[in-house]
Parts: structure tokens; sequence; C-alpha cells
């Protein structure tokens, strides 16, 4: 399916939930259609730890539902990852894995083993139970609510193409942003991020 499309489905079914995107496209394209500034947390350079970050941020907030975007080349560099939601078992997380086969934030360069990594498989054999696997927009829109309605934690595999054209990078810097994000989980959470007040 195409990228665009996949991200405009799921920008228009998020309601409250907290968004972490992780480096390249996934980040770029988040930004392109929502422009939001608060509720997102852009990790442009997460080096594969967004779904961590989104675990942390799960863990800390268990009222709040939180959404890991990740690529496959993230996820190339640390597998690990599925171990880790294994053992944390938050409910309140679902980790997107936007598989294009590429390394989206480097020129498209292709993934190793391209054609044959099995994302899904590999969440399963980590123990994951709630697996998900969507390669047309069509399939998406069917289940897509079985995903978010699931007593976590969901891995859901997005077989996208590579975008045909770059998107935007978030003009935010990384200070200006935690604190539009941190200050956003105070104001909606009732708790305390910061402990020095300006």
């Amino acid at each position: 399916m195409k990228f665009e499309d996949c991200f405009a489905l799921l920008t228009g079914r998020r309601t409250d939930e907290l968004v972490i995107t992780s480096a390249g496209n996934a980040s770029e394209l988040w930004w392109t259609l929502t422009g939001d500034s608060e509720s997102t947390f852009y990790l442009e350079a997460s080096m594969s730890l967004a779904s961590m970050f989104a675990a942390g941020i799960a863990r800390g907030l268990p009222s709040a539902r939180v959404w890991a975007f990740t690529g496959d080349g993230a996820f190339a560099m640390n597998p690990g990852m599925l171990m880790v939601e294994r053992e944390m078992a938050l409910p309140n997380m679902i980790h997107f894995l936007v598989s294009n086969r590429v390394y989206g934030a480097t020129s498209n360069g292709p993934v190793p083993n391209r054609a044959d990594n099995d994302y899904a498989a590999m969440a399963r054999a980590a123990g994951l139970e709630n697996v998900y696997e969507f390669d047309e927009l069509s399939k998406l829109e069917g289940g897509l609510a079985d995903v978010l309605r699931r007593n976590g934690p969901a891995f859901a595999v997005l077989e996208v193409e590579p975008l045909e054209s770059p998107a935007v990078s978030p003009p935010i810097d990384g200070p200006e942003l935690k604190f539009r994000f941190g200050r956003y989980i105070e104001r909606t959470f009732g708790v305390e991020v910061f402990t020095d007040r300006v």
C-alpha cells in the first residue's frame, strides 16, 4: 500500500493517543499530515529506540494510550525491541512497524535480507500475542479497529511502498519539542514532568 495512504488512514483514526515516531520517513510524513507539535514526539535521532522511548511513556502513564512508529531499518538495528516489549507487556501501547524494505532516512538504501524478512513471525517468536500484518489499505481499514481495541501490547506490521518524494522534516528542534511534549503531558494527565519552573 502507499505510505501516504496508510498514514492518512492512521492519522484519521487517531483520537487522544500519544505518538512517538522514529527517524526518517515516519516522522516526516506524520508531521506533514498532522502538523502536531505537542502530543507527538518526533524522535528524529532515535537510532532504533523509538518503541523503547514509547514504552517508557506507556509505563509511566498507564492511563495514556501510546502509539510507537518505527521503520524496518530501525528494526534491523535493534530486533531486541520485541523481547523488551514482550517482557514489559504494556496494555496501553501499540507498536506500528513501517516496513518499506529500505532505509528511508538515508536515500532508500535496501534493508538487509529485504525480500525475506518476516517481522510478524519474529514478533510471534518473541512471544507477542497480538500481532498483525497489513499489506493493503483495505485490509488495514478492515482490521484497524481490532488492533486499537486490543488490551496490548499490540504489534502491527505495515507493508508500504517507499515514499515517492521526500516529506518535510518537523521544523522543531529537540529541546523545544521536549518541552512542548512534556508540558502537554503535564496538562493532560496532571503529572509533573519538569521539576524546575521558569
